[in-house]
């Protein structure tokens, strides 16, 4: 690949990454059309790999991809529409682009998507799926993979829901307080969803990933800025910065795996946690505690590592306890049994993670396998440990948690 193609390539992704969910959510917000704003861009970034290699970047790649976006969803609406009423229809969609494109910056109608994607009419478990793939436009595979749904299931569900957004007409809007309800929950566990895609890969070197764990804190603050007597949008922005500070402490020099115990709290972002600190203390002073605050204070209590040099333990079983019985998710329920383990002992976590096990999502679910094998690894139960080692190293997708799995279980059989 010459210079010219790396430089439109470069152009390119960049623009993807910063602004894929503006694009379509301005494309889709004149049509409702989720699924041909999303064609319209995918035509209009193929077009720019092919163009800007001979003409070179556009000095705004934003606008250039919106122009060409509209231009081929007014292309698409001319070959599908041929009646005196589709005409009209045609001439107002061209006349509010031409309108807005030229000089002015695009409006940012992100909040307006998300709200959309999870409205009433569409189906509960893909609203959150769905908002990953209109505003951050992740693939169906890989939403698929963190919702623990197979691919091809993905799919079918978010090509329904984005029709039904059309075909009922679904207001690009955020609604008003007392609409906000369950759709604001599934607004903010699709930026937790995206955050945490990013934080899944520390070291930045997946473009489909890179620059998401910053998008979901940038969404946070955005949904925490317009909504600010929202405890739980606070809680969830004070549990992102929470990890987002210690993510220079999680690979040491060499780029291996540093579990949290581990990590040298001088290395961690004090400004963010103290920030942090005062959102979850503004959150907790408006009275209702939700599952997001709660994950917070777990992470609080890891974060006063830095100032006791000790983890209070009994706290964050009993900030789990709570969680669980909010939301009674098998991730809680491993992460309280690995708390009970270091406040009670490693047979009374044990027998926590045992009530998990027929739990038919646990079985390909690294976290269960690797929590299990330090467990049993620590009750001397070595064959068991390296069984359960094994597993979790042939789901680990990180090279340098695999290699920090492989060191423990060298450990074990030495």
């Amino acid at each position: 690949m010459d210079s010219s193609a790396q430089i439109a390539r470069a152009a390119a992704e960049a623009a993807a990454r910063q602004s894929y969910g503006k694009l379509v959510a301005w494309l889709a917000a004149r049509t409702r059309d989720v699924a041909a704003a999303e064609d319209a861009l995918a035509d209009a970034f193929a077009a720019a790999l092919e163009r800007w290699p001979r003409t070179g970047v556009p000095e705004k790649p934003e606008a250039w991809l919106l122009a060409v976006a509209r231009r081929r969803r007014v292309d698409a609406v001319r070959r599908r529409l041929t009646s005196e009423t589709g005409r009209d229809h045609l001439k107002l969609i061209a006349e509010e682009a031409e309108a807005c494109m030229t000089d002015q910056d695009l409006p940012d109608e992100r909040l307006r998507l998300m709200f959309a994607c999870a409205h009433p009419a569409i189906e509960p478990g893909v609203r959150a799926p769905l908002i990953l793939q209109a505003v951050l436009g992740f693939d169906a595979a890989t939403i698929a993979s963190a919702f623990l749904v197979p691919p091809a299931t993905m799919g079918q569900r978010l090509v329904r829901a984005k029709a039904r957004i059309r075909e009922a007409g679904i207001p690009f809007r955020v609604p008003k307080r007392a609409e906000l309800g369950e759709r604001l929950d599934t607004v903010l566990e699709a930026i937790y969803a995206t955050f945490a895609e990013g934080w899944s890969d520390p070291a930045g070197t997946e473009t489909r990933r890179r620059n998401l764990a910053t998008e979901g804190i940038w969404l946070g603050r955005l949904v925490a800025s317009l909504l600010p007597d929202e405890p739980e949008a606070l809680g969830l922005l004070a549990l992102m910065l929470f990890a987002e500070a210690r993510r220079t402490a999680r690979r040491d020099g060499s780029g291996d795996y540093v579990p949290l115990a581990e990590q040298d709290h001088a290395l961690w972002d004090h400004a963010l946690i103290d920030e942090a600190e005062v959102l979850l203390g503004r959150a907790a002073s408006m009275g209702a505690i939700g599952r997001y605050q709660l994950e917070a204070a777990v992470q609080s209590v890891h974060a006063a590592r830095r100032l006791s040099g000790e983890t209070d333990w009994v706290a964050i079983r009993e900030f789990y306890d709570a969680l669980l019985s909010i939301a009674r998710s098998p991730v809680v329920a491993i992460n309280r049994a690995v708390a009970i383990a270091e406040a009670e002992g490693a047979v009374a976590g044990l027998a926590a993670l045992y009530v998990l096990g027929d739990d038919k999502r646990l079985n390909d679910y690294q976290p269960y396998w690797a929590a299990r094998a330090g467990l049993l690894a620590r009750l001397g139960q070595v064959p068991q440990a390296v069984e359960a080692y094994d597993r979790a190293i042939g789901l680990e997708s990180d090279p340098a948690v695999r290699r920090f799995l492989q060191g423990k279980r060298a450990t074990l059989r030495h």
